[in-house]
């Protein structure tokens, strides 16, 4: 099963739909899940939680399936409480078959490994920060952009709580700003169901549902219809307005 490549430039708005079971995984085809999404994510530490350990016979249906893995660590969402060495065999076992995989911004040094054999073999890695009771200080996010980006980075990915409407507006102008790499950025809490449109508006590269029974993190909506909701919003030409119009507000707040 050879990679299956997805491009992360600046136009690209790709839905994820992630995938954290072994049911959910059998239960996908290729012509479901290219319907519902464009990228499928395997959440590798989520199927090794299972006492199930992933490997490519597990997803060989998938073939012709852009493949996005991750092995979480347990501080940012992941299950199992998986070490760094463990988490890297998972990822290495999936990279001959990856279009992309998530390491941790906080994970860096000690999978710097794993990074350099990913790059070695042309496989692209996305730094992903997840804060699960606040979103951080701009200011603290646009360093974490600019470690991503040093360390080689195809795309930052930020997952944070938002706690009111200004969080929200904020990482809205956070995803319009230029960090010198592709970004996605969503929310969690109350406000994540909207916040997954309005960040695919303002030019989130990867915008994440789910495939299967359930969400993989909170306030997940189901990909296909985030797909069919972000589509809609395309179509009509609400993109252009709404990055006019917070592009506005981050230059004038």
């Amino acid at each position: 099963m050879a990679h299956t490549k997805i491009g992360l430039g600046a136009n690209s708005r790709w839905v994820v739909g992630s995938i954290g079971s072994t049911r959910a995984l059998r239960a996908a085809d290729v012509a479901g899940t290219l319907a519902a999404c464009d990228v499928a994510e395997i959440r590798l530490d989520l199927l090794n939680a299972e006492l199930v350990l992933p490997c490519r016979e597990s997803w060989a249906h998938l073939v012709g399936v852009p493949l996005l893995f991750t092995a979480r660590r347990k501080d940012e969402g992941g299950a199992g409480d998986l070490d760094a060495c463990q988490r890297m065999d998972l990822l290495r076992a999936a990279m001959a078959d990856a279009a992309l995989l998530d390491i941790e911004l906080a994970s860096l040094e000690p999978m710097r490994d794993l990074v350099t054999e990913a790059t070695a073999r042309g496989v692209p890695w996305m730094a992903s920060f997840h804060d699960f009771e606040k979103l951080p200080a701009t200011a603290l996010l646009e360093t974490a952009a600019r470690r991503a980006q040093a360390a080689g980075a195809a795309a930052f990915k930020v997952a944070a709580r938002l706690n009111n409407l200004a969080d929200l507006v904020r990482l809205a102008e956070f995803q319009l700003s230029n960090q010198g790499l592709p970004l996605a950025t969503m929310g969690m809490g109350a406000l994540a169901p909207v916040s997954r449109l309005l960040c695919a508006q303002c030019g989130s590269v990867l915008n994440y549902g789910y495939l299967g029974e359930s969400p993989t993190a909170p306030g997940q909506w189901d990909s296909r219809l985030l797909r069919q909701a972000i589509s809609q919003l395309h179509h009509r030409g609400n993109f252009n307005f709404l990055n006019a119009s917070l592009g506005g507000m981050a230059e004038t707040g």
